[in-house]
């Protein structure tokens, strides 16, 4: 049973999630509880850090010392903003073009 005190909250839903690495060294967040329908096998290294991996065809199971978990991209309610964090690009129609002015001082 993996422990508690790692389990935060994501930042867009408040759902609990837990903070994995990938094998790229990637921070990935997975559904705080193990799911038998995941596709993320999740495991702890020599020094306790939880490590994640995807299931593929030539690794479609876990291994004994892993367990399933679900990536929270996949589950979020939470509409996604993309990698520069607005949700929605800028308006360009309708809007009144601003007047120069020239330097002022």
């Amino acid at each position: 049973m993996e422990s508690e005190h790692e389990v935060t909250a994501c930042d867009s839903c408040g759902e609990r999630i837990r903070w994995t690495v990938t094998a790229a060294g990637r921070r990935q967040a997975v559904n705080a509880d193990p799911n038998p329908l995941g596709n993320i096998a999740a495991y702890r290294d020599g020094v306790g850090t939880l490590r994640s991996r995807g299931l593929t065809t030539e690794r479609p199971d876990v291994e004994t010392y892993e367990r399933r978990y679900m990536p929270h991209a996949a589950t979020c309610p939470a509409p996604r903003t993309g990698r520069s964090g607005r949700a929605a690009p800028r308006q360009r129609s309708g809007v009144r073009p601003v007047r120069w002015q020239g330097w002022t001082r």
